[in-house]
């Protein structure tokens, strides 16, 4: 595990790259996440995000860069489903992941409490790991901070009941974060130029994590089609 500023030091003004298979996709496989996080690194990205133990255990066999972990965990009766209880926050400590990113929104976790709730629990036992805030608006990154999440990620902005409306990438959100919070701002969600992930530098975030654009090529295809249909 490296160490916690350097971590942050080397996705400062970088790219992550987020190579993530749902099991419904044709890419779902730690092998071809394995091959996939290779394939990001040898084109200059800094950071991976990744999905799973499986997939992470994998992904380190092929990189030495950090690894931002999630577990996507879904429960009955919560919508929060991106790291949402304790015992996905174990297991990726278990695993030794960088940064653990969980969902940081306001909504309500399938164990009935809030991230409030849970947060100073996970900060508590484990002082030494890096927590990343997956929000959705500013109020929820404006807690998440106060909470002491280490980053923030606008990575749950158009994905949640109140904030369905958006347009992606949410450079109104990110601009607001970047000139008023102290932690990292980390923009995720709906990158999917070039174009975009420079005005979001330029808007001066700390780094940006881009998914789907890079490493889902069945929704690239897709909007390929879409153009010419």
């Amino acid at each position: 595990m490296h160490t916690k500023s350097h971590i942050l030091d080397t996705i400062q003004r970088k790219v992550v790259v987020s190579c993530q298979a749902l099991p419904e996709e044709p890419l779902h496989s730690p092998f071809i996440m394995g091959r996939m996080a290779y394939a990001a690194y040898l084109g200059g990205a800094s950071g991976i995000r990744a999905n799973s133990v499986e997939d992470i255990k994998e992904i380190k066999k092929h990189v030495s860069l950090p690894i931002i972990g999630i577990i996507k965990s879904v429960y009955e009766g919560s919508e929060v489903f991106i790291t949402p209880t304790l015992k996905e926050v174990d297991e990726l400590y278990r695993e030794g992941v960088d940064m653990i990113a969980m969902d940081a929104t306001d909504r309500i976790r399938p164990d009935g409490s809030t991230i409030s709730e849970l947060f100073p629990q996970l900060r508590e036992k484990y002082k030494d790991q890096l927590f990343m805030a997956d929000c959705s608006t500013y109020e929820e990154a404006v807690r998440a901070v106060e909470l002491g999440f280490d980053s923030i990620g606008t990575t749950l902005s158009g994905y949640t009941e109140a904030t369905k409306d958006r347009s992606l990438p949410d450079f109104v959100l990110v601009e607001k974060l970047v000139n008023t919070i102290s932690v990292p701002v980390i923009a995720e969600g709906g990158i999917s130029t070039p174009e975009e992930l420079k005005r979001l530098f330029d808007l001066g975030i700390y780094s940006a994590v881009v998914g789907s654009a890079i490493t889902r090529p069945m929704e690239i295809t897709k909007k390929f089609i879409k153009a010419v249909e």
